[in-house]
């Protein structure tokens, strides 16, 4: 006998997915066929992000600069102490041994004084807290007490003082660095930007690179500007000697340089020492609001955050280390926003 069973049809289910499925691959086909291709940078484009991502990494390096010279403050200071604790546990050894003798002495004379043994067994402080204490004991083991007290007091001090210095230490570290990894982020992401150029592009920035250094590299046109003297022009010279070298982040030479390196290591070499960062620099000395009243030698610092400094050359030019790619030369400062300047 022929069966009557109606054919098995497809699940609900397994229609609607498949359906689903189609209609997705249309709009994906759909969408394909009209997406726009991802739109390349001009080199232009590329070379205005990158300075962009050099001037952020400056801010960053001018900012590690700065922790890793409180870095090197805090080791020398925390050494100093250290040092001092242990000179100071072995003079109050050296009390301790005297007391100790002073005791063994009074022994063997009959018997050690319930004071000094008291001492020997407890805290000096609240043992000379006591001032009738003091009524049993000679004027020579007050004055034993007494020191030993003291020196007590100021090893804890100490210990106090250095504790807290490890701990600036630590968080300081730390700072250093997370402005090391960011500096070299921003150089990473810089020079990935790079990587999307061909190598004509890339050709052709480092030749307009190599016509901006050697164009600054040679002595600009200072006008009527009177030349420097002093100490002023034995760190303008100084840093005149280092033209040509190259832009590195921390660097405070020879072989090269960030901004602040430069003018730091010019005004040591005249004899003066200023302090490493650009915001520090820009605390000292005599400052000057107007660019007309600049001599050559002053420091000369740019944008709001001050993270930029340079020596003035005179006739509106500075001379500095730029920024990564570049090298120590001469520049205009109205390409940068000039703040103020400072007369060491």
């Amino acid at each position: 006998m022929a069966s009557h069973r109606r054919p098995k049809q497809q699940s609900r289910a397994r229609v609607t997915v498949l359906t689903t499925a189609a209609a997705a691959a249309v709009v994906l086909s759909a969408n394909a066929a009209n997406a726009a291709p991802s739109q390349k940078l001009s080199k232009d484009q590329v070379k205005a992000k990158v300075d962009a991502l050099y001037e952020e990494a400056e801010k960053a390096s001018e900012k590690f600069d700065g922790a890793k010279e409180k870095q090197q403050k805090l080791q020398k200071e925390i050494s100093t102490i250290q040092d001092n604790v242990a000179r100071g546990q072995q003079d109050l050894n050296k009390l301790r041994d005297g007391l100790g003798s002073l005791a063994t002495s009074q022994y063997r004379s009959g018997g050690i004084d319930p004071s000094v043994q008291l001492f020997l067994s407890s805290n000096p402080d609240d043992f000379l807290d006591k001032a009738s204490t003091l009524d049993q004991l000679s004027a020579q083991q007050v004055d034993a007490l007494k020191k030993i007290q003291d020196k007590q007091r100021e090893l804890a001090q100490e210990r106090t003082e250095a504790s807290e210095k490890l701990k600036d230490l630590s968080s300081t570290r730390t700072e250093l660095e997370q402005k090391k990894k960011e500096v070299q982020g921003k150089l990473a992401d810089a020079q990935q930007l790079l990587n999307t150029l061909t190598a004509k592009e890339k050709q052709e920035l480092a030749a307009q690179q190599e016509r901006a250094d050697r164009s600054s590299s040679s002595r600009v046109n200072l006008g009527d500007t009177p030349p420097a003297s002093g100490r002023a022009g034995a760190a303008f010279s100084a840093a005149q000697s280092q033209i040509g070298k190259p832009y590195v982040y921390g660097a405070t030479g020879t072989a090269s340089y960030d901004c602040s390196g430069l003018t730091s290591w010019a005004y040591a070499q005249a004899g003066i020492s200023i302090p490493r960062t650009s915001q520090e620099q820009a605390t000292i000395g005599t400052r000057i609001d107007s660019i007309n009243d600049l001599q050559v030698g002053d420091l000369v610092f740019f944008y709001g955050d001050i993270h930029h400094v340079g020596l003035y050359a005179g006739n509106g030019q500075v001379l500095h280390a730029p920024h990564t790619g570049a090298v120590v030369r001469y520049e205009s400062m109205s390409d940068m926003p000039f703040q103020f300047g400072v007369r060491v």
